[in-house]
């Protein structure tokens, strides 16, 4: 009995260890693919070989030199930056109030922020459209900034069953000694929730650095593009042949999501550690 229990579990280890390479072989190699691509001379994304049989650097230079590629990056980096920042601060201030303020009407506001952020962005972009032409924001980067943050309180619930977790006995404590209820949010809820907050830290700028869909609506002029929308304008067209130009425009727009993520990661993997000390 023990041995076919043993058996069992080495087999089912090793069927989850087969499985888990299958699947990154799938995540990786389309990147990698891409990777290569983008040193690969010529303008075919195609080629029979994963490794290419000379190597170019000329696809990235063409970027800087035919395109506003540094114009569209500075741009990407401002709106996901400022989307960052006021989209965490929305977002833990909506968690904190759900999660330790009673009133008359909390769990329909709940219910119905809930039912709300089920519904897919794009539908309504034609209102939101419609609001920022009213509004004279269009083409510009504070309209995205502010549609992108206004919906970032809608993943409250996140937040709400982080702030939960932490005992009402600190909060209650600081409210004896006088502190205020943004004292108590800014000193006591907000460093620990560390994890939490480079979570949502990390989501909120990912989301403003490749959205696609609704900066290709708002944005018109080519100094106002964004790396999404630029990198679409290369390849858009009947007769766009620039694959290997987009896939080099690929790799600049995956090193500061990759390298943000890599920094990011060890705070949230010593929050969690800390987190799990404490307990």
């Amino acid at each position: 009995m023990k041995l076919g229990a043993k058996f069992r579990s080495k087999l089912g280890n090793l069927l989850c260890y087969i499985g888990l390479t299958l699947i990154g072989i799938a995540c990786v190699y389309p990147a990698l693919w891409v990777v290569m691509s983008s040193f690969r001379p010529g303008n075919a994304l195609y080629s029979e070989h994963l490794i290419p049989s000379s190597f170019t650097l000329q696809h990235y230079k063409d970027l800087f030199n035919t395109y506003p590629f540094a114009q569209w990056f500075v741009n990407t980096f401002k709106v996901a930056f400022f989307t960052m920042i006021f989209s965490t601060l929305l977002v833990t201030l909506t968690g904190y109030v759900f999660s330790r303020f009673r009133f008359k009407g909390r769990k329909n506001l709940m219910l119905a922020l809930l039912v709300i952020g089920m519904f897919p962005g794009f539908m309504s972009m034609i209102a939101v459209y419609i609001l920022l032409m009213q509004m004279n924001l269009l083409n510009t980067h504070l309209s995205l900034i502010l549609v992108y943050s206004a919906g970032a309180p809608m993943g409250y619930l996140y937040v709400k069953s982080y702030f939960d977790t932490i005992p009402q006995s600190l909060v209650d404590a600081a409210r004896i000694d006088g502190a205020g209820h943004f004292t108590v949010f800014r000193r006591i809820m907000l460093p620990l929730s560390k994890p939490m907050i480079v979570y949502i830290a990390l989501t909120s700028f990912s989301g403003g650095f490749v959205d696609f869909i609704f900066a290709n609506m708002v944005l018109s002029t080519p100094e106002k593009q964004t790396l999404a929308v630029g990198l679409f304008k290369i390849v858009q067209g009947k007769f766009a042949t620039e694959f290997t130009l987009f896939a080099a425009g690929c790799v600049l727009v995956a090193v500061p999501l990759t390298l943000l993520f890599v920094f990011l990661q060890r705070y949230l993997v010593e929050g969690l550690m800390a987190g799990a000390d404490k307990g």
